[in-house]
């Protein structure tokens, strides 16, 4: 569907004036020959080549775009254009380009300000700089003075600030594209005076306030685009239904888009004022916040009101109208040649109405997606005998796939329909007959609940040439009348439990389909066996085998399709050797994935491959020992993953040079050394950078600072100075992880350049000295891990500033003072808290007990007196038994390189104490909820509040000086997996409730002074005796000592109701014990001679 989107008209406009100016330069020299004749061309006029020379020099040239600007003629350099009768500059056209695929998008792009020496070219009438990067400037408003100018084009170069109002005096103008930038302000009223422009595209910015009524005098104008994001774009309104009269006047319009202009709900002239264009074929009012009250009241106020004639495109998404009948009976009363017609994210309900079927009989295109139409509405839309597409995409059919089906096969576009797509609902049940259809071209059935096998006779439509399956519950093999489909082009089964050889898949596919495939994804399904010979596709493409279980070796003869540009088969049990031979015919190869296999590559070293790739992934495989020298020759690569690949080398210049131009770079896990050279580079995007587990050594570059998230752990870096202190800001850096090297001395305290550091890890380095007071003025952080080195004083007042904290580790180290308080009262997002092996001391401060996101408190091996607060069963996510995370909990946002936001994940891999033993956790597994105050010098009792804390998986009290009892309830801790009281003053019995945790894995009450019968229960004696030692009055089994009755000597003077509960339970279970000898005895039970003889005796013994 065209979704009313103006690229696809906005790229024939442009690509008409681009032909119409290469005709008039054509023409330019024609003149000049025949006026000349053999004499030759007229060359660039000096000064404007120094205006050109002055550009170069302005720009960061990442790509070689302008490498062609050199010499004395600049009409014959790349994008630009001259007159050969004048020799003026006539046309620039610098656009950059962008590749896009499912793992990364390549650009190529000018970057810097735009200097102002362009005001020389004053003969220029074509200037296209789409798809630059002048990120954090504003449009020049010298553009002004290029009085001749035809045709401009800016669109996606990233400018910021105002339209400048000069624009409006460029009275030539006919072309005009600011589309996808971060402009804001209003719109000028000036842009009104351009009496030529045909085409205007302000849209993907952030412009406010009253769209001008002086764009009404642009009465040649063709195409008008708004749709802005921030939704503060309006239309004039005298609040009594009036505004936007001034549409009617753009007597030639065409395409008009409004989007996001909100206010149009409450006016109706601009709804009559477009009913008057009789020129206009697409209309798009997506998030318009038009409603049902909007028909009604239209309906009060314009009851003759159409739209016009011409109208055959309407884009009515984002919407909130409720009422499917309501908005289908309206659009059968005002419009009947649509052609497309786009109602996404509407919110609509109900039954449609019978009308509509029978006055939209040129329909085409409908495009339903994200609504709550119920599947007997596909009735009202069997009979539009025209529809060819129809898209129900993320919607709430949950009946089984053949009942839907018969819906829409009832009417006559069972012969019309060539596109449906129903994917991203709960469609249930098998696969029918699909042939039906007898012109389907499309089917997308992804992300759906369909189960069992394909059968091996389903037929598919005669014409299909795209089959989408992925994300279901089919199981089996592939049927051979997919094979049999000649025009099948794409076939997505992903995400499935297919099975069987991939072979046999293979040679089931091989029929006339064989010819026409063109993209096959089978991964993360459960195929074996090894690679077949993927050579009989020959128009194949795209090839993804990832996440299965494919094994054995891969033949050296094996060969690939000449047409392959994306091949994935990573995370797979393959192996074999891999040479150059096997790429020999891959000349468009751009993704290749062969991550997580056993493979060799075995490659020359001189070896010049026939193919520029983007994407390489090669974790695992075996390059080394030698970095592979051919990336030399890699000129677009963005992706590159090169981890645990066995390479034992000295990371050589070159390999940095080319690192620059990448998104992503991973070399972790090799045995690469030596320096890295900090080099005057820069990288043209924000890389991800892993090197970690490697040798390298020496400073930290400068220019990592650049990098989006940065992993150097566990090398030999030694010095971080330069990397944090240099000059400028570290504007998009949200991860940095430098621990396990042998950074020392003291941190440098430049921490505010890092505007957007979320995660950092200094952890087991050899840091001293106060913790730097500048990291509190990374105020986006969400993880702080100082673990591990020998910094001294007071953790730094300035991190209350860090309020997004959601972990911080200052573990083993030497800080000092009271545990301060603003941590509860600042840090309230805190999830994660370790202040281990510290030289802390006072009190437990209660305003840790505002921390309700806390799920793990590790404050042991410090000097901590007083109680344990009775506030921390105001720890709600310990209250929780189930575990859950929130996605945003490891996510943050930066500023993006287009000005919009962005967000990215980062993971938590930290080392913990956990049952008593240090453990790395990593993620989800961080959610495992835990308490440890061991090793201080706590007194009192154990609060009884904390059995309210029933999610707690670890408890660790040991070696304080608590007394009292153990908590009678402490059994409610049902999700308790470990438990240590020991080596505290304990007394009392053991709770029988605690033989109720069926979960406790580790039990430690050891060196108290707890007292009588152990209670029974399979968790309690299973433990070792060790478990309950040095405990003088405790007996039963699993400990040596066995209990008996005595009279006591005198009775207490009262008892509390514990006492009298104790009482009861031992003498319940000594009478048990009594009774099951008795009986054992009487039934010729026998007894082990040692424990008879020690019963005799406990019976025959003196009160």
């Amino acid at each position: 569907m065209n979704n009313l989107n103006p690229v696809p008209s906005m790229i024939l406009i442009e690509a008409l004036l681009l032909f119409l100016t290469v005709m008039l330069l054509q023409v330019d020299n024609f003149l000049v020959f025949a006026a000349a004749g053999t004499g030759g061309g007229v060359k660039c006029a000096e000064r404007e080549r120094h205006a050109l020379l002055e550009f170069k020099a302005a720009m960061v040239d990442d790509y070689g775009m302008l490498s062609s600007w050199n010499g004395r003629d600049c009409c014959h350099w790349n994008g630009v254009h001259c007159s050969n009768l004048t020799g003026h500059v006539t046309g620039l056209d610098l656009h950059g380009d962008t590749t896009e695929n499912e793992y990364t998008f390549v650009e190529r792009f000018l970057r810097g300000k735009i200097p102002s020496s362009l005001v020389e070219l004053h003969h220029l009438r074509y200037l296209n700089l789409n798809s630059n990067d002048f990120q954090d400037y504003h449009i020049p408003e010298f553009f002004a003075n290029f009085t001749n100018l035809r045709y401009l084009v800016l669109s996606s170069c990233h400018f910021g600030g105002r339209i400048p109002s000069q624009l409006g005096s460029l009275s030539h103008l006919t072309y005009l594209n600011l589309r996808f930038n971060s402009l804001e302000g209003s719109i000028p009223y000036q842009l009104g005076n351009l009496s030529n422009l045909q085409y205007l595209d302000l849209t993907l910015n952030y412009l406010q306030g009253t769209i001008p009524s002086q764009l009404g005098n642009l009465s040649t104008l063709h195409e008008l685009y708004f749709n802005n994001m921030g939704d503060a774009l309006k239309i004039n309104d005298d609040g009594n239904g009036g505004g936007g009269e001034w549409l009617s006047t753009l007597t030639s319009l065409t395409h008009l888009d409004l989007g996001y202009v909100l206010n149009l709900n409450n006016s109706y002239n601009w709804i009559q004022a477009i009913s008057n264009i009789s020129t206009l074929t697409q209309l798009s009012l997506y998030s318009c916040g038009l409603s049902d009250h909007f028909i009604f009241s239209q309906r009060l106020s314009l009851p003759r009101f159409k739209f016009p004639n011409s109208l055959s495109v309407l884009d009515l998404g984002a919407n909130t109208f409720t009422s499917s009948q309501i908005l289908f009976q309206w659009l059968s009363n005002f419009t009947s040649n649509l052609v497309e017609l786009d109602l996404r994210f509407s919110l609509l309900g109900g039954s449609t109405s019978k009308p509509f079927d029978i006055t939209m009989q040129s329909l085409e295109q409908l495009d339903l997606s994200d609504n709550q139409i119920n599947v007997g509405d596909l009735k009202s839309f069997a009979n539009i005998c025209t529809l060819s597409s129809l898209t129900v995409f993320n919607g709430i059919f949950t009946e089984d796939l053949e009942s839907i089906l018969h819906y829409l096969s009832a009417g006559c576009v069972i012969h019309s329909l060539q596109e449906l797509d129903l994917s991203s609902n709960q469609i249930t049940g098998s696969i029918p007959d699909l042939s039906m259809f007898p012109s389907l071209k499309r089917l997308l059935l992804s992300e759906n609940q369909l189960r069992g096998k394909l059968p091996d006779n389903i037929r598919l439509p005669s014409q299909l040439e795209t089959l989408s399956f992925g994300s279901n519950y089919l199981e089996g093999g592939i049927p051979k009348s997919f094979g049999n489909t000649c025009s099948l082009e794409s076939l997505d089964l992903s995400d499935n439990n297919l099975t069987g050889e991939l072979l046999v898949a293979i040679q089931h596919l091989s029929g006339c389909a064989r010819y026409s495939l063109q993209y096959l994804d089978l991964r993360n399904n459960q195929f074996n066996g090894t690679l077949p010979d993927i050579s009989i596709f020959p128009a194949l493409k795209a090839l993804y085998l990832s996440e299965n279980k494919l094994n054995g070796k891969v033949a050296e003869e094996i060969q690939f399709p000449s047409q392959l540009d994306t091949f994935i088969m990573n995370s797979n049990s393959l192996e074999g050797v891999i040479t150059e031979s096997q790429f020999h015919n891959l000349s468009k190869l751009k993704v290749l994935d062969l991550s997580g296999n056993s493979f060799v590559l075995k490659i020359n070293h001189d070896w010049i491959p026939p193919f520029q790739l983007q994407v390489l992934m090669l974790q695992q495989c075996m390059l080394g020992p030698y970095l592979p020298k051919w990336l030399q020759t890699q000129k677009y690569l963005m992706q590159l993953d090169i981890s645990n690949a066995g390479i034992s080398d000295i990371t050589p210049k070159w390999f940095w040079a080319i690192s620059t131009r990448l998104d992503k770079m991973n070399i972790s896990y090799n045995n690469l050394t030596g320096l890295i050279p900090d080099l005057p580079l820069r990288f043209t995007q924000y890389p991800s950078i892993s090197l970690a587990v490697n040798h390298f050594e020496g400073p930290i570059p400068v220019f990592f600072r650049r990098a989006e998230s940065l992993d150097l752990s566990s090398n030999k870096f030694s010095d971080l100075a330069s990397f944090v202190c240099s000059n400028g800001t570290a504007e998009r850096l949200g991860q940095l992880d430098i621990s396990n090297n042998i950074l020392s001395g003291q941190i440098p305290n430049c921490w505010s350049n890092f505007k957007s550091l979320a995660y950092i890890d200094v952890s087991n380095n050899n840091f001293s000295g106060q913790v730097p007071t500048s990291m509190g003025l990374a105020v986006e952080l969400r993880v702080l891990i100082l673990r591990n080195n020998s910094f001294s004083g007071e953790l730094p007042i300035s991190l209350k500033n860090c309020t997004n904290l959601v972990m911080l580790d200052a573990g083993e180290k030497k800080l000092s003072g009271i545990i301060p308080p603003w941590i509860g009262s600042s840090l309230q997002q805190l999830q994660m808290l370790s202040l281990r092996k510290n030289l802390f001391f006072g009190s437990i401060p209660s305003a840790l007990c505002s921390l309700t996101w806390l799920y793990f408190l590790d404050l042991s091996v410090n000097h901590i007196k007083g109680q344990i607060p009775k506030c921390f069963k105001n720890f709600t996510a310990m209250t929780r038994e189930e575990i859950t995370s929130d996605p945003e909990d490891h996510s943050y946002i930066v500023p993006h390189i287009y000005g919009a936001p962005y967000g990215y994940d980062y993971d938590i891999v930290t080392l913990l104490m956990w049952k008593g033993a240090e453990q790395n956790f990593k993620n989800d597994k961080l959610l495992l909820k835990g308490i440890d105050l061991s090793s201080n010098q706590l007194l009192g009792d154990i609060p009884s509040e904390l059995v309210n804390l029933v999610g707690l998986v670890s408890l660790n009290l040991s070696i304080n000086n608590l007394t009292g009892r153990i908590p009678w309830e402490i059994g409610r801790l049902a999700s308790l997996d470990f438990l240590d009281l020991s080596r505290n003053h304990l007394f009392g019995s053991i709770p029988s409730s605690l033989a109720k945790i069926d979960r406790l894995s580790m039990l430690d009450l050891s060196h108290n002074n707890l007292s009588g019968m152990m209670p029974i229960g399979t968790q309690l004696q299973s433990f070792n005796a060790s478990s309950y030692e040095e405990n003088q009055g405790l007996c039963g089994l699993p400990l040596e000592k066995l209990c008996f009755v005595k009279e006591p000597h005198q009775e207490p003077l009262a008892k509390t109701q514990e006492d009298e509960h104790d009482d009861f339970i031992e003498a319940f279970f000594m009478s048990m014990g009594l009774g099951f000898f008795v009986a054992l005895l009487h039934s010729g039970g026998y007894l082990a001679p040692s424990y008879s003889t020690a019963l005799a005796d406990m019976l025959t013994s003196d009160s």
